[in-house]
């Protein structure tokens, strides 16, 4: 039974920082280098947006409107996938989702091609 657990959301005054966790359990041979992870987020009436991606070799992608202020990371001895958010900005304020998918093709996949998600912790900014 295939678990992503996030903690971390809140509420923060622009500025300020959160990290973001998720811990993966019931993931049969996970590894960061056999799944590529994600940082989805939502806000409602809008699409989804992959703010950062993981890959299997290492690598990270991020959505420009992210860029230089989130880092995505992983823990692989504690099977945790964290975003660490600094410069928070109210537009920031949305449903943060991880989420995982088998690799390796991680740089060709869309939001909808996760197959493992977490039940999303809301992050909310105020300016």
């Amino acid at each position: 039974h295939v678990q992503l657990v996030e903690s971390g959301g809140g509420s923060v005054q622009a500025g300020g920082n959160l990290r973001l966790s998720c811990q993966v359990s019931g993931v049969s041979g996970y590894s960061y280098d056999t799944y590529c992870m994600a940082w989805i987020r939502q806000v409602v009436e809008k699409e989804r947006e992959t703010v950062a991606t993981f890959g299997t070799d290492g690598s990270t992608t991020y959505a420009d409107s992210v860029k230089g202020r989130f880092t995505i990371s992983e823990d692989n001895a504690k099977n945790t996938v964290y975003l660490q958010m600094n410069d928070l900005r109210p537009e920031d304020t949305a449903k943060y989702y991880c989420a995982a998918e088998p690799g390796p093709y991680c740089n060709s996949l869309t939001s909808s091609d996760f197959r493992y998600w977490g039940q999303g912790t809301q992050v909310t900014v105020s300016s």
